[in-house]
């Protein structure tokens, strides 16, 4: 193939590793690549709503509606990361040869701890969570989120004894910490496709797939593929303790799965040896004998646990994000609005700007999806959140004031803003308030409006006690196909939350502009009861 192969991937350190490896091996036969970092949905144009098409994973959307939108060739996922239904028209295109597997206690002292009463261990997953207290009873878990370094330094900044991570990811980052400093969990039980690099492609790009085959890791796939039907055929749609790994030595399989409750009490588990030929459907076999022989029961506890409490996000959140809640809470999540980036014309920062509004991170992300940062001359600027703010001064430049919602920073234009004319960055559906605070004050507001945000309503049960917003109109889309009824409101901030006290009775404000502070207060206001029940 000629033409240069595009390599998606996400920005983060250990994505890059991935794809430049996968760059490598292209390379290694004689292919040319460029690699494309995809963080944001960009500018969406699908014929189908993304839930349709099967693309609800964090982790892995943004890489594929950018497949799908055929901006870039291929693209490159931490397997373990990856939904068992790939999303319509997307399909497994090789796997590179699976790296360690295992997982390791990184320790913050010493072996000591192992002799005491009891210990605290920090992770985020839920299956190593499980697993440590089947073999440890008498310690203590804590939550543990963010990317490789950001965790490796939390384990350093506080009381925790040790913190569980995925050995693959330390060693390729050159962070596995020194002999005495980490412990081999060889008895832990992986995640499905752990340490695990896969590569998709779109199912119409046959020759594509023909040169990622090149690549193909043949025992690796057959490995992983055995381990995701596993893990498809048990959750069956509901979170739970699992883990599988299936090995080949010589001719012969080994595989062993296993179900666990999520605090630890109780396992399944499955082990059989097969000949390579025979091992089509190991994977589903090992399931089916656990639901069989009482995981029916175990997946409706863990369901039962899960979801004693139930929430809806209206918004998609990832697994750190979930992670967050109360073992106990049960969330399910989906995105009730979309956004699609206008294209801008070059006048209209052809020439210097005084003064420029941002209200939202979707503004900046449109601006800049149009512009480099070098064509972005603003002297001051100012904008509504910490994140927004953060988002424009690692992108755009420095932020002159910055406040927690649109009120407040209309109250500061209007007392300090010395140039009576401000150009405003927007979305098509935005709140009055602010300019019209503006306006009132005589200064001229000039609106450009850089992207859409379409609204993807639908209807859900009625059993959730709580619904999450992000937006206002987050509550307009919900508002079109569901009732209020007694259903608890939690806003990410004051500006969604004063359109939420309109149409609820019961309103919870985030006390940062943040997805995780928004959860904490779930479990906040939940917290009572969960512990009676």
């Amino acid at each position: 193939m000629d033409k240069i192969i595009r390599i998606g991937t996400r920005s983060s350190e250990l994505a890059l590793w991935q794809a430049n490896t996968v760059a490598e091996q292209l390379a290694h036969f004689g292919h040319k690549t460029e690699i494309v970092k995809i963080d944001s949905l960009g500018d969406i144009v699908l014929d189908k709503p993304l839930y349709e098409l099967g693309i609800t994973g964090v982790f892995t959307k943004n890489l594929d509606v950018a497949l799908l939108n055929e901006e870039i060739d291929i693209a490159v996922h931490s397997s373990k990361d990856v939904p068992t239904k790939l999303p319509e028209g997307i399909v497994q295109a090789a796997y590179l040869k699976r790296g360690d597997f295992n997982d390791v206690l990184v320790i913050k002292e010493d072996e000591n701890f192992f002799t005491k009463n009891s210990a605290l261990i920090a992770t985020g997953s839920l299956r190593r969570k499980a697993q440590w207290l089947y073999r440890y009873p008498h310690h203590k878990i804590t939550g543990l989120r963010g990317n490789v370094i950001t965790r490796l330094q939390k384990l350093q900044d506080n009381d925790w004894d040790g913190a569980i991570f995925a050995t693959a990811g330390l060693k390729r980052l050159k962070l596995l910490p020194e002999k005495e400093k980490h412990i081999k969990l060889d008895w832990m039980i992986p995640a499905p496709a752990q340490g695990a690099v896969m590569i998709v492609a779109l199912e119409k790009n046959e020759e594509l797939i023909e040169i990622c085959k090149e690549i193909n890791h043949e025992e690796t796939a057959t490995c992983v593929k055995i381990e995701r039907d596993f893990l498809q055929t048990l959750e069956g749609g509901c979170t739970a303790p699992i883990g599988a790994l299936a090995m080949i030595f010589e001719d012969e399989i080994k595989f062993k799965g296993a179900l666990f409750s999520p605090d630890g009490k109780h396992k399944m588990e499955f082990y059989k040896e097969v000949a390579v030929n025979n091992a089509t459907d190991l994977g589903k076999f090992g399931a089916n004998y656990i639901l069989e022989r009482g995981g029916k029961k175990l997946m409706r506890e863990v369901n039962d646990i899960e979801k004693s409490t139930l929430i809806y996000s209206t918004k998609s959140l990832s697994h750190d994000q979930t992670a967050i809640l109360n073992s106990k809470i049960g969330v399910t999540s989906s995105d009730f609005i979309t956004i699609r980036n206008n294209r801008l014309k070059p006048v209209i920062v052809k020439k210097p700007i005084k003064n420029v509004l941002f209200t939202s991170q979707n503004a900046v992300e449109a601006l800049l999806n149009n512009f480099s940062p070098m064509e972005l001359d603003f002297e001051n600027i100012y904008c509504v959140g910490r994140r927004t703010k953060r988002l424009i001064e690692k992108r755009i430049g420095k932020v002159k004031h910055v406040e927690s919602y649109g009120e407040k920073l209309a109250n500061f234009l209007v007392d300090n803003l010395e140039e009576k004319e401000i150009t405003f960055f927007c979305g098509n559906i935005r709140r009055d308030e602010l300019p019209t605070k503006l306006t009132e004050n005589n200064i001229k507001v000039n609106e450009v409006e850089c992207y859409q945000t379409q609204l993807t309503p639908r209807k859900i049960e009625e059993k959730f006690k709580a619904i999450l917003f992000y937006s206002p109109s987050g509550i307009e889309s919900y508002l079109k196909e569901n009732k209020t009824n007694d259903i608890v409101a939690f806003c990410i901030g004051e500006t969604t939350a004063s359109e939420a006290k309109k149409h609820f009775k019961n309103v919870k404000v985030s006390k940062l502009s943040t997805v995780e502070s928004v959860l904490n207060s779930v479990n906040e206001y939940f917290n009572e009861t969960i512990k009676e029940s």
